[in-house]
């Protein structure tokens, strides 16, 4: 599916699974995700996981962060600008940056990042084989079923003791509060990283769109919603399985066929978005992009992305007006990744 129209009608569609394990299913690596990765699960496996995680993501909880956000993003930028006149912007900022973010919200001890960030790698890298993917899905369970037993004898204000409290309830195990735990850490800050990066290289190229990030609170969400629909950064898109014939446009796709929704191409559908190759952050219709998904697994925490990307865009080009890619350097990219994103950005300002 590449057009928006069709994209939104499947991803909508009660008659799809998202579980990789059920024959026909479009994934060159088949696998049986765990509970706890909610998103590969039916109803009413991820219906409840949802249910339970949809309060930390409220808006109102997000805003809470927003100060934090921007204190630790001013510390990160501080610290690049300190060490001389030219950095790598992923590993200086667009990196620990989301990661810094969500270990805060979750309780995880940010001095163990790298070892998340390593096995998040793995665990969305398009060329990993099954088993490499399982060793690093196990890994990711295994720190989290320990954090999470730490907090259900000692309580913190944190996502994992939340995620105990259920478990002290009977809602789910204790293996599960681990994986879904260990699902948001890793899809919590690979992809804002991501888009982060891309997003500054997109406002580079487009520089004289830079001050529409100052023009008002509206204008910068506005702006935002546009490069989310501009970049997409899941580049190889969402699958679905069909369990029932579905209707679309005129075709029919029978029961048992695999159905691959191309997100980027869908927003970059000209008939939605005129221009649509075309950065630009008046776009009255922006925020009606599939970059999140569409339907009950869209992304659930899309409100902490969107904070994040509003904190850092406008600050980073006010703080260096002169931000450009280091002269004779080259950014590098991550071709395997199923959030696409740059993996060096060598800058100077």
């Amino acid at each position: 599916m590449t057009r928006w129209e069709d994209a939104r009608t499947v991803l909508a569609h009660a008659a799809t699974t998202t579980d990789m394990s059920k024959p026909g299913y479009p994934t060159r690596v088949p696998m049986q995700m765990p509970r706890g990765f909610f998103v590969f699960q039916d109803d009413p496996v991820h219906s409840m996981f949802r249910k339970v995680l949809t309060r930390e993501f409220m808006v109102k909880r997000i805003e809470a962060l927003r100060e934090p956000t921007t204190r630790i993003f001013g510390e990160l930028l501080d610290g690049m600008m300190d060490r001389g006149s030219e950095a790598d912007f992923v590993e200086d900022v667009a990196l620990p940056l989301p990661s810094l973010v969500i270990s805060e919200m979750l309780g995880v001890p940010y001095e163990d990042h790298r070892f998340f960030q390593e096995h998040s790698k793995v665990m969305i890298d398009m060329a990993a084989s099954g088993e490499q993917k399982m060793v690093a899905q196990q890994a990711l369970g295994d720190y989290l079923e320990e954090l999470v037993a730490q907090r259900r004898a000692k309580p913190a204000d944190d996502l994992i003791s939340r995620l105990g409290e259920q478990v002290d309830a009977g809602t789910f195990s204790a293996r599960d509060a681990a994986d879904v735990g260990a699902f948001l850490l890793f899809a919590g800050h690979e992809t804002t990283a991501n888009m982060i990066g891309l997003g500054v290289l997109a406002l580079l190229a487009n520089r004289d769109q830079v001050p529409l990030l100052y023009a008002g609170k509206a204008e910068l969400a506005n702006s935002i919603e546009e490069l989310l629909r501009y970049l997409t950064i899941a580049q190889s898109g969402l699958v679905r399985l069909a369990v029932e014939d579905i209707e679309v446009d005129g075709m029919t796709i029978r029961a048992g066929e695999g159905v691959i929704i191309m997100l980027n191409a869908a927003n970059r559908d000209k008939s939605m978005f005129p221009g649509a190759d075309d950065l630009d952050l008046t776009r009255s219709n922006a925020r009606q992009h599939v970059a999140f998904g569409y339907g009950i697994h869209q992304c659930l925490g899309q409100p902490l992305a969107r904070m994040e990307l509003q904190v850092v865009l406008p600050e980073v080009f006010r703080r260096l007006p002169g931000l450009r890619v280091a002269e004779g350097r080259e950014v590098t990219y991550k071709p395997t990744a199923a959030a696409y994103g740059p993996a060096h950005m060598p800058v100077s300002w």
